[in-house]
């Protein structure tokens, strides 16, 4: 494939140069690892010399990539961490030390790249992945902790090796690419695993071809149920963890909201553990990095009187989650939604789990090309329940009908996409009581992010 005609990179501020990656490939997303591994063997990228935890999963990889990033800063290491999608900035993809390394960094980055790939072309998602392994290694870190960006087994960052592979959760979602089931799903995500490595899944219920490529390959499986568990009692501010030859007893309840986070955080400690002996981690970090991750967006409280919740839920599985977190979270009035989508969601998978909870809908289409129209989401909710729905011309407007719809004793959830959540997060939440224009998220008039 023909390279794309560069201007300068000196020239180019960091919304410059991800302008031009965002049209400089022929295709948004482009999976396959043949292009990124020449371009990262030319920076001298492979083989890692630092542990490597990649993370994949339908829903549960930002969370469980938080939690291990901040176990492993409590125990006093350097720690390079790269996830995506962005909520505001594209700098919080990559941080170091837990901080997102600056504009000066990635565009240096980014030079470095489009220098070494000669005539190779490359996709947005795929000169983030470089810029992140190439920052790592200049300004060294003890760990890498990647997050996988879709799939697994053609995702940019698998041209690594990972001494541990976790896979969180299986479920329907990007199946253009992935497949029309579990299993052809879960095929794509144990394309992380590697021969004689440890390889953590976090699904209770795995599908069968997971289990078949980790035993095929001779990954060292350890699953969810039968060599690990969270274990909760009736105190709801400590936990025991089981699991990997060991019981941890009096752990602190994970920072991250909702009832799936035990779940998450059983993976992330058994990745640690399996690493123990090259990465030593005690039990009072553990726990610090439990009680102090944090990541925005996941069943995220806002504001309350009303209370006003996000969660970037975008997917049935995601949605069955959000159900369960909002069931357990009391509320003596009525749970209003705020909900927007990508065209290409499945619409009736996300909506009902959450039918029996929400008393009125507000939705919307976020700012993307990829959004679904708000009149054709109304219509889709409006079949499947009898409660009242407004649509919408903004997320913004939506989140304003609600708020002033909403008494004092009421909740707002709002939720659909990682797009829809940004627009509230790119300010303060206390705007929707004034006219002051959104500040719009970077870069989300394309296709190059998967949601």
């Amino acid at each position: 494939m023909t390279a794309p005609s560069r201007v300068h990179p000196r020239h180019r501020t960091l919304e410059d140069w991800l302008a031009w990656q965002e049209q400089a490939h022929t295709r948004p997303i482009d999976l396959g690892l043949d292009r990124v591994a020449q371009v990262a063997d030319g920076l001298q990228l492979r083989p890692a010399p630092m542990p490597v935890v990649i993370v994949g999963g339908t829903n549960g990889k930002g969370s469980t990539v938080a939690m291990l990033e901040a176990i492993y800063l409590a125990a006093g290491y350097r720690v390079g961490c790269y996830t995506s999608p962005h909520l505001i900035h594209y700098n919080e993809r990559i941080r170091i030390n837990g901080q997102p390394v600056a504009d000066e960094s990635i565009c240096a980055a980014f030079e470095a790249i489009d220098q070494a790939r000669g005539e190779i072309s490359l996709s947005y998602f795929e000169f983030g992945t470089l810029a992140a392994l190439w920052l790592f290694r200049r300004e060294p870190v003890d760990v890498m902790v990647l997050e996988v960006g879709l799939g697994g087994r053609l995702d940019a960052v698998n041209i690594l090796d990972a001494d541990v592979a976790v896979v969180t959760a299986v479920g329907i979602d990007h199946q253009a690419f992935l497949g029309d089931d579990r299993e052809s799903i879960g095929f794509e995500k144990a394309g992380i695993f590697r021969s004689g490595r440890v390889a953590v899944c976090g699904d209770a219920d795995p599908p069968a071809r997971l289990l078949d490529h980790a035993h095929s390959i001779g990954a060292r499986l350890l699953l969810a149920g039968r060599d690990f568990a969270p274990l909760t009692g009736s105190r709801t501010d400590t936990w025991q963890y089981r699991g990997a030859g060991l019981v941890l007893e009096g752990l602190p309840s994970p920072a991250l909201a909702g009832s799936v986070q035990y779940r998450n955080a059983a993976s992330a400690i058994t990745a640690v553990v399996s690493l123990r002996e090259r990465l030593p981690v005690t039990q009072d970090a553990l726990g610090q990095g439990l009680a102090t991750a944090r990541l925005p967006g996941r069943f995220q409280l806002l504001r309350e009187a009303p209370a006003v919740w996000v969660d970037v839920a975008h997917n049935p599985q995601g949605a069955d989650s959000l159900a369960l977190n909002l069931q357990g979270v009391p509320c003596r009035g009525r749970t209003l939604a705020v909900m927007g989508v990508m065209a290409d969601k499945d619409v009736d998978g996300i909506l009902h789990p959450l039918l029996e909870i929400i008393h009125g809908w507000y939705v919307a289409s976020p700012a993307i090309d990829r959004a679904l129209a708000a009149s054709v989401l109304a219509d889709r909710v409006a079949a499947l329940t009898r409660q009242p729905v407004q649509s919408h011309e903004s997320v913004d407007r939506a989140c304003r009908a609600a708020l002033a719809a909403a008494g004092p004793e009421d909740r707002v959830i709002v939720f659909g996409s990682f797009f829809t959540v940004a627009e509230v997060l790119s300010r303060n939440f206390s705007v929707f009581t004034s006219d002051r224009p959104l500040n719009h998220p970077q870069h989300r008039s394309t296709c190059c992010d998967p949601d």
